[in-house]
């Protein structure tokens, strides 16, 4: 399966954070639930009964099955150090932007009547912190792969194929079949 533009935004903050993540589903439940306040609020956002999730906090319930452990490592994950994962966002959108790596298909418009095919190319870029800001704000706000794969591709052109709109003025670049991305801040 592809990488997603999204995931790769998520592991790039994951990736700021200062304390490790709670591992065992008793602790990661103990968690969700004083985040959400309440063992009914995180049963609903689970999609499991109050019961099971007071047992997991008890400790009588260990080990979920597949599907409930994905969600509950995906909801602790998205409300884990949520200052640290901001500073880190802001500092990307201020100062430091991020660092792209990726093996996907791109293709070019320039001049009326000329084209480049596409093809896979292997690219690690800089982008600047203005990039790095319309990516999490467009994450921030919902956007779909399909917009942030835009944002990403507007970024690479500019940076690597424009060489920060010193050369190839006009040049449109085509983002298409991701095999690989990964964001660093």
């Amino acid at each position: 399966m592809a990488d997603s533009v999204g995931d790769s935004l998520d592991r790039a903050l994951e990736g700021a954070f200062t304390r490790p993540v709670p591992r065992s589903a008793q602790a990661q439940m103990r968690y969700l639930v004083k985040q959400l306040k309440g063992t009914r609020a995180a049963a609903g956002l689970l999609g499991v009964s109050q019961r099971t999730v007071e047992r997991y906090v008890t400790g009588r319930l260990k080990r979920p099955r597949q599907e409930l452990r994905e969600r509950l490592e995906r909801e602790v994950k998205k409300r884990w150090q949520p200052q640290v994962r901001a500073r880190a966002r802001k500092k990307a959108a201020a100062t430091d932007g991020l660092v792209v790596s990726t093996r996907a298909r791109f293709g070019f418009t320039a001049a009326p009547g000329t084209t480049d095919d596409a093809r896979i190319r292997d690219i690690t870029q800089a982008l600047p912190p203005a990039y790095a800001d319309r990516l999490f704000t467009a994450r921030e706000q919902g956007a779909t792969e399909r917009q942030l794969q835009q944002i990403a591709a507007e970024g690479l052109a500019q940076m690597y194929f424009r060489a920060d709109d010193t050369r190839a003025p006009g040049l449109g670049v085509e983002f298409t079949d991701v095999e690989h991305i990964e964001i660093d801040l």
